[in-house]
């Protein structure tokens, strides 16, 4: 039995997609990350889809240490909390370091954990205690049962309100594969299941002092984990990808958004 998780007017777990998007990073030119914000509210809603609104204040986990990073928590959350009022959606960010998360919590509705992190227990203790939905990245060198003692340190800290992200797993140098047989491992966790369908297609450090990627099979495998019953989609949206300062190999165009959900939420409904 999957634990539904309710977040405003819907539930994940239940009877709709839901679909996590936004750019992978807020940028210094924050008209990229409204205009993104606009554009999916105004497509999530012509399609009747939740929609919970992605984007990252800072990114840690970066190649180089020259890498685009982004705007700071303390701006960033600002940008974030006005996206919230002014389109009336929810918000879903990453932390990164324990002391981050009481300051994220006053905006976000979904506290993420990003992979690379998702086993710290000071981490997870931190964002349990938020009282916050909490969503777990599943990592990279984790087989998707073993994610259930992460899930547990959020659970036992007095948080039920859990959500697990599959993005692939590391299969030998600089490359994921994504093992779609995860998607009931872990509903037999009892948790909701997100497929991030973006980072599962990254060639980590494929470009030598950044992460390249392979876009064109994010598509491909979002329908198959829709199809394998995943409860909700995750996906990195910018206007220009091929320009984006972070993560462009991997994130999907803007003007692609409409017909990629409609076609998930078609197969989402036949499977359903």
């Amino acid at each position: 039995m999957v634990n539904e998780v309710k977040l405003n007017n819907f539930s994940i777990g239940n009877d709709k997609l839901v679909i996590m998007a936004g750019p992978c990073v807020i940028e210094d030119d924050e008209n990229v990350v409204f205009k993104t914000a606009e554009e999916l509210k105004i497509i999530t809603t012509k399609l009747d889809l939740p929609f919970i609104f992605k984007a990252s204040y800072d990114k840690a986990n970066r190649t180089s240490i020259s890498s685009y990073r982004g705007v700071g928590i303390e701006k960033g959350l600002k940008i974030l909390e006005k996206i919230k009022n002014e389109f009336e959606i929810p918000i879903v960010t990453d932390i990164h370091d324990a002391s981050e998360a009481e300051a994220a919590a006053q905006v976000a509705d979904v506290i993420q954990i990003p992979a690379f992190l998702c086993r710290q227990t000071d981490l997870l203790v931190a964002a349990a205690k938020t009282g916050k939905i909490i969503n777990i990245k599943k990592g990279q060198f984790l087989a998707p049962n073993q994610i259930g003692n992460s899930a547990n340190k959020v659970k036992q800290s007095g948080n039920n309100k859990i959500l697990i992200t599959e993005r692939g797993v590391t299969f030998g140098y600089g490359n994921l594969v994504t093992d779609l047989r995860s998607i009931p491992i872990i509903h037999d966790l009892g948790y909701p299941v997100i497929m991030d369908a973006t980072h599962s297609v990254q060639l980590p450090g494929g470009a030598g002092t950044s992460t390249a990627g392979e876009r064109k099979y994010a598509s491909i495998l979002a329908k198959g984990a829709v199809a394998a019953g995943c409860d909700g989609v995750f996906f990195e949206v910018h206007p220009d990808p091929d320009n984006a300062p972070c993560d462009g190999p991997n994130m999907i165009a803007l003007k692609n958004a409409y017909e990629m959900f409609s076609v998930l939420n078609e197969i989402y409904n036949v499977v359903n």
